[in-house]
């Protein structure tokens, strides 16, 4: 079975994005940028994976998972399908029609998951927002975040659900010379 794996930067005191759902407050050093390219490199947006002279399939993944407000980001930017090369769900409950015919629209996205690891494939990668990674905390069994050295005060956040324990194992780390620190979670066992 495939896994769904939320794969994040996060600020140090847990936003994913600010009040606005932006996230140009990430340092894009060299060094971060270079560890994605080598370690994920479908995780990057097709513009800047042809400046780098990426293609291929992907290492970890070949299905990704944005909520509406994640995906709005790139739409504000002209861009209606940052990942062309992975197949692309957009799930939304307010929007009638897909943005581009190559992203799949969805209001289901429990239903949708469960539906998509019951086929053969990669995994499949939760790119955000906290919302959808809330209503999909059931079905995430890991987590990567890009833990950025910076505090925010206020934002999106990495889960946006009320309280309710889910025990993690640590299963990596990876720390970067300009401050970044990768975590690898899996669920624990019960």
């Amino acid at each position: 079975m495939r896994k769904l794996t939320y794969y994040v930067a996060s600020t140090l005191d847990g936003f994913i994005a600010s009040p606005h759902g932006t996230f140009d407050f990430f340092a894009l050093e060299p060094d971060y940028l270079d560890a994605i390219a080598a370690e994920y490199p479908e995780t990057l947006p097709a513009a800047y994976r042809a400046l780098r002279g990426l293609s291929g399939p992907g290492k970890h993944f070949d299905t990704v998972l944005e909520g509406r407000h994640t995906y709005q980001v790139g739409l504000d930017a002209g861009v209606t399908n940052a990942y062309p090369h992975l197949e692309h769900y957009l799930f939304s409950r307010t929007l009638t029609q897909s943005p581009d015919p190559t992203v799949k629209l969805s209001s289901t996205p429990l239903a949708t998951v469960r539906e998509l690891k019951a086929r053969d494939g990669l995994g499949i990668w939760l790119c955000g927002g906290g919302a959808l990674a809330a209503e999909l905390l059931p079905e995430i069994d890991a987590y990567v975040i890009k833990l950025n050295p910076v505090i925010v005060g206020s934002g999106i956040k990495l889960v946006d659900a009320g309280f309710a324990p889910h025990r993690l194992q640590l299963t990596g780390s990876r720390s970067l010379p300009s401050g970044v620190v990768f975590l690898s979670y899996e669920r624990r066992p019960a």
